[in-house]
């Protein structure tokens, strides 16, 4: 009986210690293995830290790059700004100087006598002539066996408002174009033997006339034919208060102009430029300063 208690008691103290070893063993394992994690985490944590000062090294030393290429885009932005506006302002220049000269080249083609106010202000000489004539087709003038000349720059003007007048069906006749120095002086001194001083009122002297630059045009109708004074009440003279400013003409002599009575018949071509801001603002060619007028010149012919 005691000797199976003492078995019972060895026993217990053999899986007792089986035990406490096993548990010891375990416990040692987790220490050891403990310290290797441990271990390893501080290597990871020492990886990590060089790993990122070296990436943090990297960025700087990237972002240093990145503001030097900044700066260098910068500059060349600004360097090719300061190109660019110099180019610009250089071909601007030249524009505006060839513009110029594309200016000055077409004045120099263009007579200036041809805006001049010449009726009693300024004076063309015995020997101005246009520098181009074209005979008026004898379909358009009063008498078709005479001759009309005419500057012949302003000829195709001139027809556009004869074709729009004959689709309007308004018959415009012409009775007297193109007269010289010459021509002016002949007439002049055959109206005075007959009115005296009052043909000073209707009749300009040689020199001051319009017609001599051969832009000037009378006008009348079949019906009527040289009785111009009658010409106020035709519908040629209603159609060209209306639709001749369009062309490039305009009538010099309206009512209550300072220079002669009022001429109804007798139209200048001024440009369809002045003639648009005549019919648009209510004034008259002999309205406006000189200087005023000469600005048009440019835009004679457009």
């Amino acid at each position: 009986m005691k000797k199976n208690k003492l078995y019972l008691f060895l026993l217990i103290l053999i899986i007792s210690f089986g035990t406490i070893g096993y548990f010891g063993y375990q416990n040692y394992r987790l220490k050891k293995n403990k310290l290797v994690l441990e271990s390893e985490l501080s290597r990871t944590k020492a990886d990590f830290a060089s790993t990122t000062k070296n990436l943090k090294l990297v960025i700087d030393s990237v972002e240093r790059e990145l503001m030097i290429a900044k700066t260098e885009r910068d500059d060349f932005e600004q360097k090719y700004n300061e190109e660019k506006n110099r180019m610009d302002f250089l071909a601007s220049q030249i524009v505006g100087i060839q513009d110029t000269v594309g200016i000055l080249e077409r004045l120099s083609q263009t007579d200036p006598e041809l805006l001049k106010k010449y009726s009693k202000v300024y004076f063309l000489n015995d020997n101005y002539v246009p520098e181009t004539f074209i005979k008026i087709e004898p379909k358009y003038t009063y008498d078709s066996q005479k001759d009309y000349l005419i500057y012949a720059k302003i000829w195709p003007f001139l027809q556009d408002l004869l074709i729009a007048a004959e689709n309007a069906t308004t018959e415009i006749k012409i009775i007297s174009a193109y007269r010289s120095f010459g021509t002016q002086t002949g007439l002049k001194s055959s109206y005075t033997m007959i009115y005296g001083s009052g043909a000073n009122k209707f009749i300009a002297d040689q020199g001051y006339s319009e017609h001599q630059l051969g832009t000037t045009l009378d006008f009348t109708m079949s019906e009527i034919g040289e009785t111009y004074l009658n010409f106020e009440k035709t519908p040629a003279y209603q159609w060209l208060l209306e639709n001749a400013y369009k062309y490039g003409f305009i009538i010099s002599y309206p009512k209550n102009n300072i220079y002669y009575q009022f001429e109804p018949w007798h139209w200048r071509f001024v440009g369809r430029g002045l003639a648009d801001k005549l019919h648009q603002e209510g004034k008259n060619f002999y309205d406006l300063d000189q200087r005023e007028i000469d600005q048009y010149l440019i835009s004679f012919f457009d």
